[in-house]
């Protein structure tokens, strides 16, 4: 259970506190209600590009990751597609330090060109090394367009194309920043060493006279029911041939995600997982296998993965895949293997929440999908969970009409 206070600013910005005294840290988390999913299809990649422009000097501060580094500080930030997220780990002591840092980025970035400069090289660079040049790294380029055929979900977090960022102006830039990175669109979580008190005085110090911006109303095309099998081939000098299936599956705060995701779990989570057990441990087919979900906001997909054995064919390694998900969606799980995921589910969610930093995000990522208290509702969501319910998810979720299939071709090898 993560206990906190809240309250409102009257610029909308959404503040919540997790007090905890055993620690002398804090953490202040702040979250942007955009991802890559709020971008327009001609200006993809943004909501990552201001990731890194966030860090290139605000208004009043020139350089954002020293003074953080002064008062004994980490930082860091991540987008995804449908948030982007700041994080500053210091001692409670000097959590003003955290408020002053953030509210100035707030209230503005400095809009420097030669900050727009830098940032959009280094973007450039990590989507030809991550994405253009790792074995592999166009896997969900090409994935995510095959799947999505009308939801944003269709281009990644780095962009559809980086010509896009090629082509970014300080227009663009800054009408991106007005729009999205305002006081209403966010929310503030503080947790650690604080009182609510304090946190309620720093906060009107410090965000109290940013202007809000225009109430954001996202209006996303829903993606149309999977009827059709899909299905892509492609190749690369990789090491070896890969499959990779896709199957459309609820959001991540919706009904039947955690029967989906258990799902997943009883199919390839580690080594005593369906998929492991019987295609490389008892036939030999893969090389590593493995299945697991997206966990977006909007409706994900639950993802299996797997590297081929030299010599074994792409087509063979599928019809042993989709032997396996048939076999589960007529036959459902057993007793034990639910009770054995649910054990590891429960016990990862506990040892996440150890770390502060994690319990500040898992506030922050609730409270912006609509219900702050759906932070405290996982564990018992799981612990309710029956054979009955995964079954139907196999079932709902496995459907072979449902599925996108990626197979990537090693060249100069058979396959």
């Amino acid at each position: 259970m993560i206990r906190y206070k809240q309250f409102t600013l009257d610029n909308g910005l959404k503040v919540f506190v997790h007090e905890d005294f055993s620690t002398p840290m804090a953490a202040v988390n702040i979250l942007y209600n955009v991802g890559s999913r709020d971008e327009d299809e001609e200006r993809t990649g943004f909501a990552h590009l201001f990731e890194h422009l966030m860090f290139g000097g605000s208004k009043n501060i020139p350089s954002y990751d020293i003074p953080v580094q002064n008062v004994g500080g980490e930082n860091n930030a991540f987008t995804s597609p449908d948030i982007t997220n700041y994080y500053i780990t210091l001692p409670a002591d000097n959590v003003e330090t955290a408020f002053w840092l953030e509210s100035d980025r707030m209230l503005s970035l400095s809009f420097d060109p030669n900050v727009l400069e830098v940032q959009r090289k280094v973007v450039i660079e990590e989507f030809k090394q991550r994405y253009l040049n790792q074995p592999y790294g166009d896997i969900w380029l090409k994935l995510r367009p095959l799947a999505y055929q009308q939801h944003p979900y269709r281009w990644a977090t780095i962009g559809k194309d980086i010509e896009h960022i090629e082509r970014a102006t300080m227009n663009d830039v800054q009408d991106f920043f007005f729009r999205f990175y305002r006081p209403n669109n966010a929310v503030m979580v503080v947790a650690g060493a604080v009182t609510l008190e304090q946190i309620q005085e720093l906060a009107i110090k410090w965000f109290g006279n940013i202007p809000a911006g225009p109430t954001y109303v996202r209006n996303i095309p829903k993606e149309p029911v999977q009827s059709e099998i899909r299905h892509l081939e492609t190749s690369a000098a990789v090491p070896l041939n890969s499959i990779v299936k896709v199957f459309h599956m609820p959001g991540r705060y919706q009904d039947g995600f955690y029967a989906s995701d258990l799902l997943s779990d009883i199919l390839g989570r580690g080594k005593s997982s369906r998929l492991y057990q019987k295609l490389l441990k008892e036939k030999s087919l893969f090389n590593s296998i493995s299945a697991s979900v997206t966990s977006s906001l909007d409706p994900g997909l639950l993802v299996v993965k797997g590297n081929l054995n030299p010599g074994i064919k792409l087509e063979d390694a599928d019809d042993a895949i989709m032997e396996i998900l048939q076999e589960i969606t007529e036959n459902g799980a057993t007793d034990e293997e639910v009770t054995k995921v649910k054990n590891q589910s429960e016990a990862s969610l506990a040892f996440s929440e150890v770390e502060l930093l994690n319990r500040a995000m898992n506030l922050a990522f609730a409270a912006n999908a609509g219900n702050v208290d759906w932070a405290n509702s996982d564990a018992e969501t799981i612990r309710n969970l029956t054979s009955a319910d995964i079954h139907q998810a196999a079932k709902s979720v496995l459907r072979p009409e449902n599925a996108s299939t990626l197979y990537y071709r090693a060249e100069s090898k058979e396959g």
